[in-house]
């Protein structure tokens, strides 16, 4: 499990209290992730963390098959989210068989508590 440091407490604040939160530049409004001291694009170190929509699509996917740690349970999907806001997370796919997964299905992020850090994981978007 991740343990949150100081540069990463607001990512993990925020997944506990339900909310995907990412930096932003406060000078040309690039998000990023993973958090880092500097914008990518403009080079300022100047940042807000705020909250993301939790939108995005499948952007790759593999199906792991192989057991690295006795609480997995294969096969498990590892999946890159692109989201809305343009980062990509590195994530799993809950709520679909892996068989259904899709490059550039719609997914939203769901919430799930370990001990003491929550993480976020993406389900299938739900349609209105």
């Amino acid at each position: 499990m991740p343990e949150p440091d100081e540069a990463s407490r607001p990512f993990f604040d925020g997944a506990a209290e339900g909310r995907l939160m990412l930096m932003r530049c406060v000078r040309c409004q690039t998000w990023r992730l993973p958090a880092r001291q500097h914008c990518d694009v403009c080079l300022s170190d100047e940042y807000t963390w705020e909250q993301a929509s939790g939108r995005g699509v499948v952007r790759t996917f593999g199906i792991m098959h192989q057991r690295y740690h006795p609480a997995f349970e294969v096969p498990y999907n590892v999946t890159i989210v692109e989201l809305e806001e343009g980062p990509r997370i590195p994530t799993n796919l809950m709520g679909v068989a892996n068989d259904a997964i899709a490059i550039g299905m719609p997914v939203e992020v769901v919430f799930e508590q370990y001990d003491d850090v929550t993480l976020p994981r993406f389900r299938p978007a739900r349609t209105l």
